[in-house]
């Protein structure tokens, strides 16, 4: 798996799993999001790598959607949302995501993978930042 960099697009995983949510009907993006929460959460054991990476990816793409959540620019992200298209996400959508980022921030192996680098605690703001705007 490639990753570039800190964002939640920023590694291949997450950036094929924008292009699946993009190439989705609309009607089942939903679905794609919703799935990719809750192998985070329900996973047995580490959620580090693909797991994770989508995990992730979907609570951007809840965030973006939310008052005081980031606007997706980035190339790797779902282009609908990146060309300025919105998603109507149900509220308990938050919720799922913020339990899915916990996951993630506690695992053990998605740390390991990241605290070699200097970009750990970057990466671990930006997780943080995301989980902010959907806790409110």
């Amino acid at each position: 798996m490639g990753t570039w960099d800190v964002g939640p697009f920023d590694n291949d995983t997450a950036a094929d799993w924008s292009m699946k949510l993009d190439e989705a009907p609309a009607d089942q993006r939903e679905a794609i999001i919703r799935g990719a929460l809750t192998a985070a959460i329900d996973k047995e054991g580490n959620v580090a790598g693909i797991v994770a990476d989508e995990a992730i990816a979907a609570a951007a793409v809840v965030a973006s959607q939310r008052p005081g959540g980031a606007t997706i620019t980035t190339p790797y992200g779902p282009d609908f949302l990146v060309n300025g298209g919105t998603l109507n996400l149900p509220p308990d959508l938050d919720g799922l995501a913020v339990r899915a980022l916990d996951r993630v921030l506690a695992d053990e192996e998605w740390r390991t993978l990241w605290v070699d680098s200097a970009d750990y605690a970057e990466a671990r703001v930006r997780l943080l930042a995301i989980r902010g705007v959907l806790a409110c």
